[in-house]
């Protein structure tokens, strides 16, 4: 499912109407941003609309998957499905939102989405989806379908982890005794074994995100030390020769140059496609987890990130 949805013309469309928007008002079905646990279920599920797609669908799946509901007024098994996902979305405590779609009355949404039964329901996370299902599951496979996706993306979405802690439904867990040796070589400055030790438990545990992340850190750690200054200059004279683009991100990082980075690397993807552009956007995430979640300027460049890539 994922990258086969192209929603720019949503985008456009949405874009398109926000001024009428600014001058009459919010557009029709928008609700009030998540909440914390005093909210009540109105602010994780709301109405969308082809003008509101923008913001309360690709926006907000930067902080926390979106969960999209397809359906219509003539459709039985999407008025068994979507009182399950309404009750999850208040049990979620704003882990997630549930986005509801009429595609009678938003027909763009259905045919970008590629319709073709209803009931669909499609989760998106940085502005791409990641997941769906076509039919009226039983809630507990519902209800599992979820934990999966909240489980895989807890650590690199920051709104999850901070919807969790406003519920205290989350303990911090005890320190994994499998990075202490990783840890201990990145302290001595030995990026190889460092390297190596988070691999190991990437091979053993492919989706354990903190090993990822502490191994993103670590390569980049490595290269930094190789950064070479001249790498800006080339890469500016040649800006569709991405080998010279990457190093000259690197090296803009590594003199804490965070901005220039970003945005040297989000004009890459949108001037590359095929294979070209999936690297530069894996390089690019690579660096934004070197910084906070909730950095402002790592929020910024994920919003042009998903602008560019729809």
């Amino acid at each position: 499912m994922a990258g086969a949805v192209d929603l720019s013309a949503l985008r456009a469309r949405a874009e398109a109407s926000r001024t009428d928007g600014r001058q009459n008002g919010p557009a029709g079905g928008a609700a009030a941003p998540a909440g914390g646990p005093d909210s009540s279920a109105g602010a994780w599920v709301v109405d969308v609309t082809e003008q509101t797609f923008q913001a309360e669908v690709l926006e907000r799946s930067l902080q926390v998957p979106v969960v999209v509901d397809l359906w219509a007024d003539w459709c039985q098994p999407c008025k068994q499905l979507s009182p399950v996902l309404e009750r999850l979305a208040e049990e979620g405590r704003g882990t997630w939102i549930l986005a509801k779609i009429d595609i009678d009355a938003n027909p763009r949404i259905a045919q970008a989405f590629g319709v073709q039964s209803i009931p669909m329901v499609i989760a998106i996370a940085g502005g791409q989806p990641v997941q769906a299902f076509n039919s009226a599951l039983p809630e507990p496979q519902v209800r599992e379908w979820l934990k999966a996706i909240i489980d895989q993306l807890r650590d690199r979405m920051p709104g999850i982890a901070e919807a969790e802690a406003a519920a205290g439904g989350v303990e911090e867990p005890p320190e994994d005794p499998r990075f202490i040796e990783a840890e201990d070589a990145l302290e001595r400055g030995d990026y190889g074994q460092a390297e190596a030790a988070y691999q190991r438990i990437l091979d053993a545990e492919p989706a354990n995100e903190q090993a990822k992340a502490a191994l993103s850190q670590v390569r980049f750690l490595a290269r930094a030390e190789q950064a070479d200054p001249g790498a800006v200059v080339r890469a500016d004279a040649n800006p569709d020769d991405l080998d010279a683009q990457l190093a000259a991100a690197d090296a803009e990082l590594a003199a804490d140059r965070v901005q220039e980075a970003f945005n040297r690397l989000v004009g890459a993807v949108s001037r590359a496609d095929g294979e070209d552009r999936d690297r530069v956007r894996e390089h690019l995430i690579g660096l934004f987890e070197l910084f906070p979640a909730d950095d402002t300027r790592v929020m910024a460049a994920r919003r042009a990130l998903a602008r560019a890539l729809f």
